[in-house]
């Protein structure tokens, strides 16, 4: 143990002492603290009156031990998981390395002299401490202390219990039992899927094993159990969650049910799918606790939120959020609901199905099945005098054709289309059987918009392009890139050695101008994206994207990744350029639109 850790002075009043906090700052922390149970440095750094740099850094002078800041330590899962996983959190403590005659571990109260005794009795070696910062120590353990190991255990167990695939329907449906191995095991999954923010889950059955894959920032990752048995068990519990057909294997089932893991209260939406070697389960995860964000949370650019402000206010129109699966849209729809959810105005919404619920709107979700289609809803809506209406989403005519006519008719309209851009959602509504005069009448602005990964901030590191990328960058900015600061990721543990953690929105918003509706009422396509594109303001997705690689936020991979590259560098690039250019890009893995799961 440190020296400076066998005085007897407390660490609020060496604070005080060396001016770093005041008395009366101290007292209000130390009131804070008896009623959270906080750390008092937590609640310092809680009440702002200190930086948690500056504390861990008064930590380490004081009690002559090191600092070690976790975004940057390389740290071993051998040496990690030497302390469990509930220690580790108990004692707000992490194994950073062990060495042949001590143990280095890093607190985030090295003052804590029952902890340090606890942990000296439970590690089988001398201690030397670090202290680290407490918000880093937690984040470090959700991404260290996984499930999969425990999710394995429970696969071999419930293998063991699973014969000729007869189960018990009554142990199985018996939903307080938390001790049954496969409620346990999905416990387990959705907790691991929750403490990597997980938006879904895949549970597939192989020839040879059963494969659960997480999302992650738009991503796949995968893990495998090799007893590919407890799959059938997995899905028969699923489908008793969600009230599904549980005899029913040849036929595909949507559904949905709630449950509330580490805290969190999480709307599940399921599918399942027959597949060769058993039933395929997706599962998309709708977190309910946080609930929607305001378009301020959003991403949207100011300049380009103000315009698109400007839209959702007024009276009457059609605002169209375009994009592929997964890039957003209900994100940014529901942040436009909020903004506009007043008690003077009647907001009704019909989706499918409803993901969020929000206070003072009426929300319908449609089902099919009964006959309760986007259109016989939407033609009751009107009769239930709204202000403004939201449509989950324009799938054919029919439902494009209400949503207009009501658009021109005193309601301001909010809806969904899969297309790529904005410029060509406009045409599209045409191309769907909605006359032109219509469109041109009723819409009022465009928003598309792609989901892009960030750098992951901890292992991120100089980029330089390629001799093609250069070539393409300097046709696309028109002008040299020497002076940009183009970053990527190395990969590590706080990104799941992927490069990239989080994600953020690139947007493109249209807004309708005369030139524009005359282009939609005579159907001339051409001139239409001539008006687009010439018009005030309009910046398109590649531009948005590139900016955001330039910055250093993203990568360029990501700029290929998500939008329509190969189309464009025929037009932009120089001639001799683009046949190098191309096949290099191409070679590396474009695609055109982000790969995200499907809604269901």
């Amino acid at each position: 143990m440190a020296a400076g850790q066998k005085q007897k002075i407390r660490i609020g009043d060496l604070l005080v002492q060396n001016g770093v906090i005041t008395e009366p700052q101290l007292q209000e922390a130390l009131s804070m603290q008896n009623k959270t149970g906080q750390k008092l440095g937590r609640a310092l750094v809680a009440l702002g009156f200190v930086k948690e740099a500056r504390f861990i850094e008064f930590l380490s002078q004081q009690l002559n031990i090191p600092a070690v800041d976790l975004s940057h330590y390389k740290l071993g899962q051998k040496d990690v998981k030497r302390l469990s996983e509930t220690h580790a959190r108990r004692f707000r403590v992490i194994v950073l390395k062990e060495h042949p005659d001590h143990f280095l571990v890093g607190m985030a109260d090295p003052m804590d002299l029952f902890a340090f005794d606890e942990l000296q009795r439970l590690l089988p070696k001398p201690l030397k401490q670090a202290v680290v910062s407490e918000s880093q120590l937690l984040s470090t353990l959700d991404l260290m202390y996984r499930r999969t190991d425990e999710i394995a255990s429970l696969a071999g167990q419930l293998e063991e219990e699973i014969s000729d695939d007869v189960f018990d329907i009554a142990e199985l449906a018996a939903q307080d039992d938390s001790e049954v191995p496969v409620v346990k095991m999905l416990q387990k999954i959705f907790e691991d899927a929750v403490q990597i923010r997980a938006s879904d889950i895949h549970i597939e059955p192989d020839e040879h094993a059963l494969r659960i894959r997480l999302r992650v920032d738009g991503v796949l990752q995968e893990n495998l159990v090799k007893e590919k048995r407890v799959v059938s068990a997995l899905v028969l519990r699923l489908k008793l969650m969600a009230e599904l057909n549980i005899s029913e294997k040849r036929l595909p089932q949507d559904g949905r049910f709630n449950i509330t893991v580490s805290g969190r209260n999480l709307d599940i939406r399921i599918s399942t799918m027959p597949v060769q070697h058993g039933e395929s389960v997706v599962m998309r995860l709708l977190d309910q606790s946080s609930g929607a964000i305001g378009l301020d949370q959003a991403g949207i650019p100011e300049d380009m939120l103000k315009r698109l402000r400007r839209i959702i206010h007024q009276p009457h129109g059609l605002l169209l959020v375009t994009g592929p699966t997964g890039s957003g849209k209900t994100t940014t729809l529901y942040g436009a609901l909020m903004e506009l959810n007043v008690a003077a105005k009647k907001i009704i919404t019909v989706e499918d199905p409803v993901e969020y619920r929000l206070e003072r709107i009426n929300q319908v979700g449609v089902n099919p099945k009964i006959g309760l289609t986007f259109g016989k809803v939407l033609r009751s809506c009107l009769r239930q005098d709204p202000d403004i209406l939201l449509v989950g989403e324009i799938r054919d005519q029919e439902t494009a054709a209400i949503a207009l006519r009501a658009a021109m008719t005193g309601h301001m309209v909010l809806s969904t289309l899969h297309t790529n851009d904005a410029i060509s959602s406009a045409m599209r509504l045409v191309d769907i059987g909605v006359e032109g005069y219509m469109a041109a009448s009723a819409l009022r602005g465009v928003l598309a918009q792609r989901l892009v990964r960030r750098v992951c901030e901890h292992c991120s590191e100089p980029f330089i392009p390629s001799e093609q990328e250069q070539h393409w960058l300097d046709a696309r900015l028109r002008e040299q890139t020497g002076g940009t600061h183009f970053q990527q990721g190395q990969g590590c543990t706080y990104c799941n050695n992927t490069g990239y953690s989080g994600r953020i929105g690139i947007f493109e918003l249209l807004e309708l101008d005369e030139s524009m509706a005359d282009a939609l009422r005579a159907n001339d396509t051409q001139a239409f994206t001539r008006a687009a594109r010439a018009s005030e303001g309009f910046k398109t997705l590649t531009d948005s994207a590139l900016e955001y690689a330039v910055k250093g936020i993203t990568t360029l991979d990501e700029v290929f990744r998500v939008t329509e590259q190969m189309d464009e560098m025929a037009d932009i690039a120089e001639p001799d350029a683009v046949s190098g250019g191309r096949s290099g890009l191409v070679s590396g893995g474009l695609t055109l639109e982000p790969r995200d799961s499907g809604d269901f």
